[in-house]
């Protein structure tokens, strides 16, 4: 079973031992659907996502940004979130290297599949961020539904810590 950092905290707060026997039933809960939204996310990762970002989240050179260590995706979740379903255009600087492209928008793809998608990549290949909700993908979603793809500046201004 995966457990991401979060779930190994809630289990050393709660006096358990990783190696221990069985954890109390709310941490067994609780990591059970964290790893059942990693999974997801991992699945749903693979379906859209790898073949621009690459399954190892590393990038295609001189096109696709990597996502492992990215500002972009390991800041403020709602840069990602809002990139995921409106898409992002232009200049990018990403670990210090600039990207000139598009990436089109995803919008068609269900809150869960994005927040599931997006708490993959935040947590996979050495990266380390929060888990994203549901709920923050919605909250985007309908706060600027008709939104058009995103450009570097843009999303610097609309969010604080990008």
């Amino acid at each position: 079973m995966l457990f991401t950092g979060s779930t190994l905290a809630v289990l050393a707060a709660c006096g358990g031992d990783k190696s221990a026997d069985t954890p109390p039933a709310d941490t067994a809960v609780k990591a059970d659907t964290e790893t059942s939204i990693v999974a997801l996310g991992e699945q749903k990762y693979g379906q859209v996502c790898a073949s621009c970002h690459m399954a190892d989240g590393m990038g295609t050179p001189g096109a696709f940004p990597p996502l492992v260590n990215s500002e972009w995706l390991l800041g403020n979740p709602s840069v990602p979130i809002a990139i995921v379903l409106h898409g992002l255009q232009g200049p990018i600087t990403v670990g210090g290297t600039q990207f000139e492209g598009a990436m089109q928008p995803w919008g068609m793809i269900p809150d869960r599949d994005i927040a599931a998608i997006l708490t993959y990549a935040r947590s996979a290949w050495g990266n380390s961020a929060s888990a994203v909700t549901e709920a923050q993908v919605a909250e985007i979603r309908s706060s600027m539904p008709e939104h058009a793809a995103w450009t570097a500046d843009e999303l610097r201004a609309a969010f604080p810590n990008p």
